[in-house]
């Protein structure tokens, strides 16, 4: 699919700081040419080499995943995970380990700065820019790159030139290291003048709309900007990449609830997090090992007849936990009458632990027993399935994910209210208007306009907790936090909501992003905010159930978060 573009990629210069410099740059492959030997100023050449790049993007894609999954308190390793999965998962990080391999990130990193240094951004055709649309999706995969290699890594050489020699690479790496601040405060003012470029257009590849393979810029300024405390600049990116007039994004309304509200025997699954109208952006992964990277994330999470069944990667504690934690609501109509009853399902007592709570993990896991092996069998004899793990791509942009960044930015820019009608009610002009305090409204002012004619409430509501715990909006259990008595000003009783509400959103983010490689990345973030290392080390030291002290105290240290760079 994409490595039919392999023999055109250019100026990879492999950057290490595992390997010797001499071995940095791959000056005997044929996937290299030099910059005297390949110019940028034909429009194929332009497509050649931005695929080349999504093909470099192929073999970090599932490393994403697993770094934000692993690390996390959502997954679990099992007796037949490898070597280095558990080590991850310990946090015992070693140089040699598989997925400790900072030159993939490089070279994502050295093929956008080549692309970069050497397009003609002013060569125009028909009054048109020629190459301003892929100049800007090449930015755009710079930068998330580089917010991937920083959750990773913690501090990072920064290199926005391309590296063409062993010198050079050299002296690239021995310069101070960038944190994740500064590489979001560089990128935030590097994407913006590119904002509103229209997308290329690929056509399809393998069936497949060339243009989910490019980065949204506004959503990626919005994680930018989450990730540098700038929070109103997140908000707004996050509110003008939803409400775009041409393509606006409106909240999820389908839903995964109980087919009756007193007989808890059926699921109705009406929601899917891998669709193509939930999935907004993705890496597309290979289907053949001859055409390049397939993902192995299949083979890790789930039964296959490749792993013989035995699965390396499970569910944790810590999420049963969590989901069995909330509350599933019903709201009915009395028969023959217009008065509403709240009814609530059981907390237990069902024939499988995962129904209990929110229906989002039962909808994505499974794990039952296959026949009668005996212990000298080949084959395992449980099956799991994570229905979420797809081989065809790896998602980056989720429409629900979103919006609850969304909330989070909005939560910290001090409008804590319209972030909680995003998990409760959703975010609708009507109900922005009956939730939230005139004074927030004001203050808040377009950062929450949701155009009616757009966005259409019709009574339908719809926030993101309702997508697995039912009708969430009639929940009397999953209410604003309140003082429980009236503080001295608005702004202390603001200022009591914002860590609250936020850790309301952390849990949504789990119930919603498991298994999608959010998770580290989500706890450490607030951890940072916070200057609570706690905040991620008590979590993840709980992922098998009970607290694992030595864990925790080593993630008390936030040295120890990251993989080495060496």
């Amino acid at each position: 699919m994409i490595t039919k573009f392999k023999y055109i990629i250019f100026g990879i210069c492999a950057i290490c700081g595992t390997m010797s410099c001499s071995k940095m740059l791959e000056t005997e492959s044929d996937l290299v040419e030099f910059e005297e030997d390949h110019t940028l100023d034909h429009a194929t050449d332009s497509v050649y080499s931005v695929m080349g790049i999504i093909n470099k993007m192929q073999i970090i894609a599932d490393r994403v995943v697993l770094l934000g999954e692993v690390r996390g308190d959502l997954v679990q390793t099992t007796d037949a995970a490898n070597t280095d999965l558990k080590a991850l998962s310990a946090f015992d990080f070693n140089a040699k380990n598989r997925y400790n391999q900072i030159s993939d990130y490089y070279a994502v990193i050295n093929n956008c700065n080549y692309y970069l240094a050497h397009i003609d951004t002013a060569m125009e055709r028909r009054g048109r820019n020629l190459f301003l649309p892929e100049y800007a999706v090449v930015k755009a995969y710079r930068a998330w790159t580089y917010l991937q290699l920083a959750q990773a890594y913690g501090e990072v050489p920064l290199i926005l030139n391309p590296l063409m020699t062993e010198k050079a690479a050299r002296e690239a790496m021995n310069q101070p290291r960038a944190s994740i601040q500064e590489i979001c405060n560089t990128f935030i003012d590097d994407l913006t003048p590119y904002v509103g470029i229209n997308l290329p257009d690929f056509s399809n590849v393998n069936n497949m709309n060339s243009k989910d393979f490019f980065i949204p810029m506004r959503a990626l300024l919005g994680d930018l900007c989450l990730w540098a405390g700038r929070y109103k600049e997140a908000a707004r990116w996050y509110h003008d990449y939803l409400t775009d007039k041409y393509e606006p994004i409106a909240m999820s309304n389908q839903s995964i609830t109980w087919a009756s509200s007193t007989q808890f025997v059926g699921v109705r699954n009406g929601y899917s997090p891998t669709s193509n109208r939930e999935v907004l952006c993705y890496i597309p992964m290979e289907s053949r090992v001859f055409d390049g990277t397939i993902s192995q994330l299949p083979n890790l999470f789930n039964s296959t007849s490749e792993n013989n069944y035995f699965f390396e990667l499970t569910p944790s504690a810590g999420m049963a936990r969590i989901s069995a934690d909330q509350v599933y609501c019903f709201e009915e109509t009395r028969t023959g009458g217009t008065d509403k009853d709240t009814l609530y399902a059981p907390r237990s007592g069902f024939t499988q632990a995962e129904l209990a709570g929110d229906l989002r993990y039962y909808s994505n896991y499974s794990l039952h027993a296959f026949g009668q092996q005996n212990e000298y069998s080949e084959y395992n004899s449980y099956r799991q399935t994570i229905s979420k793990i797809v081989s065809s791509k790896i998602s980056l942009y989720r429409r629900s994910m979103i919006y609850l960044r969304y909330a989070e930015a909005l939560n910290r820019a001090g409008y804590p209210q319209s972030a909680f009608t995003i998990l409760k009610y959703g975010i609708y002009d009507e109900v922005l208007k009956n939730r939230v305090d005139t004074v927030e409204l004001k203050q808040a002012g377009d950062l929450v306009y949701f155009d009616p004619e757009i966005f259409d409430f019709e009574g339908n509501y719809s926030g993101v907790h309702s997508l697995g715990s039912g009708d969430t909006h009639a929940n009397a259990y999953y209410e604003l936090p309140q003082p429980t008595e009236q503080l001295a000003t608005r702004q202390d009783t603001v200022d009591y909501q914002i860590p609250l509400i936020e850790d309301m959103i952390i849990t949504e983010m789990a119930l919603e992003g498991s298994f999608e490689g959010y998770r580290f990345n989500d706890l450490m973030r607030v951890a940072l905010r916070r200057g609570n290392n706690a905040y991620l080390a008590d979590p993840i030291s709980l992922r098998n159930g009970t607290v694992n002290a030595e864990l925790r105290e080593k993630l008390m240290n936030k040295e120890n978060w990251y993989l080495p760079l060496r």
